[in-house]
């Protein structure tokens, strides 16, 4: 069963599903997308067995399923997902000698930063996107980032639902050296990992924590699919996940790749998991439900060296949104070439004013897009 929540479903998943006949859960936001025939009511949907198939475009899904399916195993794995302290006790197997500790939002204050291990990072031990996700290099910036997790709590609190985002606790945690990777996956009925999609993202510099681009193409996939494999059977054993999928962010280097966080019940956010349609001809959904593996070797004969990518045009958060008068989006796409799709997105209630996928054999056009200043296209 899918269960459709804001904030963006894509006309892709719209379409998968009525060409599929998927079952949608009836609720606010899937009347608005699919016609009644595609819809179970809540009353039929609690009729469901353990063994359901579960997926969503939005982590505001989670607490309606540890509602109403409090025993099942798809509840037991949210609960250990979402919550990052009890993801790294559950990999301490693996990682014995990965450093972390859970402090709550009053400990934040009187903590003594003479007692942790820098560089680090301070995250909510609850949280999404980048929301409250703060590198600290050594002890003298532990105290501006204390302010700063302080005013963007007052600003983004309430937003979504404490399952997603909680600032209640948070975890310290050893900074993973590396290249940062994110994927999409599903645990099989047998634990085992089948890969969807697998992206690099990029930063501006040491600081920069945002979301704004990824990029795949067939180096990385040929370099990285059975090393990551690997590594999520492992994970896989270790949280006892079956019949699940997932978002996954980690780092690699030469000598080992860590995990940072798993996301739970959904692939990558925003529905812009879509790409692996636009670059691979995957349709994840069906892949998922289906439990079809691609074959990798046959996909990427087919393909050549592109970059396909994905950007977000996120908002500053100093931007009342209230006084965003337009989007100069013109503008913004004279800096992406070959746009495969653009979805704009209103600005006044979302973080973010449009996502765009696109190809290009330049690296550069990407690493461009890690500089723009977002003010330049926003109309006050």
């Amino acid at each position: 069963m899918i269960i459709l929540e804001k904030p963006y479903v894509s006309d892709f998943l719209v379409e998968t599903i009525q060409k599929n006949n998927f079952s949608v859960l009836e609720n606010n936001v899937s009347i608005e997308f699919l016609d009644k025939k595609f819809l179970l009511s809540e009353n039929e949907a609690l009729k469901m067995s353990n063994n359901e198939l579960f997926y969503s475009n939005s982590e505001n899904s989670t607490d309606w399923i540890l509602e109403k399916f409090p025993s099942f195993d798809v509840s037991k794995y949210i609960k250990i997902s979402k919550n990052k302290v009890l993801f790294r006790e559950y990999l301490k197997e693996i990682y014995p000698d990965f450093y972390f500790r859970k402090i709550s939002l009053e400990e934040i204050d009187s903590i003594n930063p003479s007692n942790l291990k820098y560089p680090l990072i301070l995250k909510p031990s609850v949280g999404f996107l980048s929301f409250g996700v703060y590198p600290v290099k050594n002890i003298n910036e532990w105290q501006k980032v204390v302010q700063l997790v302080k005013d963007e709590i007052k600003k983004v609190e309430g937003i979504f639902p404490k399952s997603v985002v909680n600032f209640s606790e948070f975890i310290i945690e050893e900074m993973i050296e590396g290249d940062e990777y994110a994927l999409d996956a599903y645990f099989d009925e047998n634990g085992k990992a089948t890969i969807l999609n697998i992206f690099k993202h990029p930063f501006f510099d040491e600081n920069d924590v945002s979301d704004r681009v990824y990029f795949t193409s067939k180096e990385i996939i040929q370099k990285y699919l059975d090393k990551f494999t690997a590594v999520l059977d492992k994970i896989g054993a270790c949280l006892g996940f079956k019949n699940f999928p997932f978002h996954l962010e980690l780092r690699a280097n030469n000598e080992q790749i860590i995990p940072i966080e798993i996301n739970p019940l959904r692939f990558c956010g925003w529905c812009i998991t879509d790409i692996a349609y636009f670059a691979w001809g995957i349709n994840v959904y069906e892949y998922y439900f289906k439990k079809l593996k691609p074959d990798w070797d046959k996909i990427l004969s087919n393909v050549d060296n592109s970059y396909f990518y994905f950007t977000m045009a996120d908002i500053p958060s100093e931007i009342d949104k209230i006084k965003i008068k337009g989007i100069d989006f013109e503008k913004y796409l004279n800096n992406i070439k070959n746009p495969l799709e653009i979805r704009k997105i209103d600005a006044k209630k979302n973080p973010v004013f449009a996502i765009v996928f696109a190809k290009t054999i330049a690296i550069d056009e990407i690493k461009n897009l890690l500089k723009l200043d977002m003010k330049d296209f926003i109309e006050l």
